[in-house]
């Protein structure tokens, strides 16, 4: 019977458990990016809100709440793109 090195079986063992790291690492990393994307439009909002009541207007906070959007998105895409690294 062939018997498995003691080394190699650790290795074995190892692995499985690398990549549960890396994967709940991959997810605690996304959820900060959730996170971090709905604070950025919130406060996108609540600026463009402010102008409006401060210029007296009815646009800004449309504009800047799209803005706070887009730029959420390229930060996740960003992120996804370091992470595929």
């Amino acid at each position: 019977m062939h018997s498995v090195p003691s080394s190699q079986n650790k290795m074995n063992q190892q692995k499985p458990l690398n990549e549960r790291q890396q994967l709940l690492k991959n997810i605690a990393s996304f959820s900060g990016v959730a996170i971090q994307m709905g604070v950025t439009i919130y406060l996108g909002n609540l600026l463009g809100e402010w102008l409006d009541q401060k210029f007296v207007t009815a646009y800004w906070e449309e504009i800047i709440t799209l803005l706070a959007v887009f730029m959420a998105m390229g930060l996740v895409i960003k992120k996804a793109i370091d992470m595929s690294k």
